[in-house]
């Protein structure tokens, strides 16, 4: 019976041993297996489940390494392509394992996982933190290739505190250091990040151009075509916006686009659909640019890459206000202030976050990993963390006092902007008193020459003075459209021609026989322009009305105005009349033909007549754009 016994336990023990054994071989396996498919997007959903059954053999197997790389792996998955919140809760369950075995090149690397994750949620002050934890763990081993990567990531840091020129110079120190260690993969990073920067840091942008173009260089050098190649070809996109090459920054977007859609990366189609979109806006084309920015919105969203939101909101409340959509439009600049608002926040946190992490890692001035001293003597260490904490405490009172200073300058514009708009309310009351006015002596002015001229026999000087009338009428309309609507330094031109020609139409009593049209998109133009094509039009019509239609003829008079550039005016009016030979007014005292061309004369125009199939006449009027 203990024999038997004996034989059955010394079974159990061989049996248990195998399966610990196929364990461990499974578990490398698969180990092995994530090492070399983490970047590959076709295996992307193997990724997940096979981190997964990872992670439950190192927990049955008790092997804390292998299920801290397991972690690791699962939350490069989340990260990639499902959610950051689960990416976030599995890096952080490594990094407490890495901890406890005090493997301290992991623990750093794990910080600097958490940067990323940190930053893509615009938690910028615990980005900061976790990097200046990895950064105090590379110099603390003597880690150069760690210390200079640190250094890349501070740049990138930085430049979402708009601290441009201390990101490029921390981007130096790392280029220094990667490129003694022939770190090409590294260096590729360090320039793109040195790129972001240098496009908004003053310095001429075919410096950033320079930069990015070495970063891609690189990473074809090393034969990369995935997501590091795209977000350095998505920046030179960027750089090349803002030079204002159009095409080639919808270039570089479109094939980052093309190469997303190819590799199913949904979130990587945010900075393309968004940069689209922003390059359509920047050109005027706003029907187009708006379902771009409206699809980056919703993907955002769903995967909870929040940091440029604030900027897409802004971008689409801006299409929206120059669609005339007003209503979307404020819509979405309140999304955009409250967004923005949440991004300054974590600003402020960002450089309390910084200096804390500073003060927790001794700040070493930033250290590079070639520094041939060190402090010798633990009195000097002590001396330096003593000199640390004093100029901490006084940064933070400096930081309090500026933050109550414009607290209270915050207020006293406030106050002063509330003075302002009452002050322009009344300004513009007045405004308005004025051009009704206005408006109603030159009504006076009309009829006075009305009266004056009913006392006339002579049909010569009667037809002048009625058409001193209508020039008068013309200028009171368009005083009239001024106070009556929303905006007192423009009118809108096509409503304006409209009940220019009601008028003269009724001044010659015309009303059944000639139809006057106004085939153009509304155009609002300032008074300084209105007034003289105004007119222009009025002597026009009056012509046609005149010499285009004898003995009752019907007819019709068409009216078009357009503004091609913002400099440029093209006018045509033309008329299905009988034509005429020569001149304006072959009838008149030519008054009217002379006043056209000195209208014309004003505006830098020229004027083009044809008789075909009636009179058209087409000005081309070149003026100062709105500022």
């Amino acid at each position: 019976m203990k024999k038997l016994l004996t034989l059955v336990i010394f079974s159990l023990g061989i049996s248990t041993g195998f399966s610990q054994s196929q364990k461990s071989d499974e578990l490398t396996t698969l180990l092995n297996w994530l090492e070399n498919h983490i970047n590959s997007h076709k295996d992307s959903t193997a990724l997940g489940v096979n981190a997964l059954k990872a992670i439950k053999i190192a927990k049955t197997s008790n092997d804390s390494t292998s299920l801290a790389s397991s972690y690791l792996y699962l939350a490069h998955y989340h990260r990639e392509y499902s959610k950051l919140d689960s990416s976030l809760i599995y890096t952080l369950k490594a990094k407490d394992i890495y901890g406890a075995l005090k493997n301290e090149p992991k623990l750093a690397h794990t910080h600097l996982a958490l940067k990323t994750i940190y930053s893509l949620q615009t938690e910028y002050g615990k980005a900061t933190e976790e990097t200046y934890k990895a950064l105090e763990i590379f110099e603390k081993i003597d880690h150069p290739k760690g210390i200079a990567i640190c250094y890349s990531h501070l740049c990138d840091l930085l430049y979402y505190e708009n601290r441009y020129t201390t990101g490029i110079e921390f981007c130096d120190k790392a280029i220094e250091i990667q490129k003694t260690l022939n770190e090409k993969e590294d260096l590729a990073l360090s320039y793109r990040y040195k790129a972001n920067s240098q496009l908004f840091s003053g310095d001429e942008l075919i410096h950033a151009l320079n930069s990015i173009n070495t970063s891609i260089e690189l990473y074809n050098e090393l034969g990369e075509t995935g997501i590091p190649l795209m977000a350095s070809i998505n920046w030179r996109g960027n750089i090349y916006k803002y030079m204002g090459e159009y095409e080639n920054a919808i270039a570089n977007y479109q094939y980052n686009f093309d190469k997303s859609k190819e590799l199913g990366l949904q979130r990587y189609l945010i900075p393309s659909l968004a940069n689209i979109g922003h390059v359509y806006l920047m050109q005027g084309r706003y029907e187009e640019a708006l379902p771009y920015n409206l699809e980056a919105i919703d993907i955002i969203i769903k995967t909870g890459r929040v940091r440029n939101l604030w900027e897409n909101y802004m971008h689409v409340s801006s299409i929206y206000e120059n669609m005339g959509d007003y209503k979307n439009a404020l819509e979405y600049n309140k999304l955009y202030a409250t967004a923005y608002t949440e991004l300054k926040d974590r600003a402020i946190q960002s450089l309390e976050g910084e200096l804390q992490a500073k003060y927790e890692t001794g700040q070493k001035n930033a250290t590079i990993y070639y520094q041939k001293e060190k402090i010798a003597q633990q009195s000097k260490t002590q001396t330096l963390y003593v000199i640390l904490v004093g100029l901490l405490a006084f940064i933070l009172f400096g930081l309090f006092y500026y933050y109550k200073k414009r607290q209270k300058r915050n207020s006293e514009l406030q106050a002063l902007n509330e003075q302002l708009d009452v002050k322009n309310k009344q300004n513009e009351l007045l405004l308005k008193e004025i051009h009704h006015r206005v408006k109603n002596n030159l009504e006076l002015v009309k009829s006075l020459i009305a009266l004056q001229s009913a006392q006339l026999e002579d049909s010569a000087t009667k037809d002048a003075m009625m058409a001193s009338q209508n020039r008068v009428q013309s200028m009171g309309i368009i005083h009239q459209k001024l106070y009556q609507g929303e905006n007192l330094g423009s009118i809108e031109m096509k409503d304006y021609f409209l009940n220019l020609g009601e008028g003269i139409l009724d001044t010659f009593n015309a009303e059944d026989k000639v139809k006057i049209e106004c085939a153009m998109d509304n155009l609002e133009l300032d008074v300084d322009t209105a007034v003289p094509i105004g007119l222009i039009v009025n002597e026009l019509l009056t012509n046609a009305l005149k010499y285009a239609f004898p003995e009752d003829k019907n007819g019709t008079i068409q009216i078009s105005l357009s503004q091609s550039t913002p400099e440029t005016l093209t006018l045509k009016v033309a008329d299905n009349g009988v034509g005429k030979v020569t001149g304006l007014a072959p009838k008149g005292t030519g008054f009217g033909s002379q006043l056209i061309q000195l209208l014309t004369q004003q505006l830098n125009g020229e004027m083009i007549e044809k008789t075909e199939k009636g009179t058209t006449v087409e000005f081309h009027f070149k003026i100062k754009a709105a500022a």
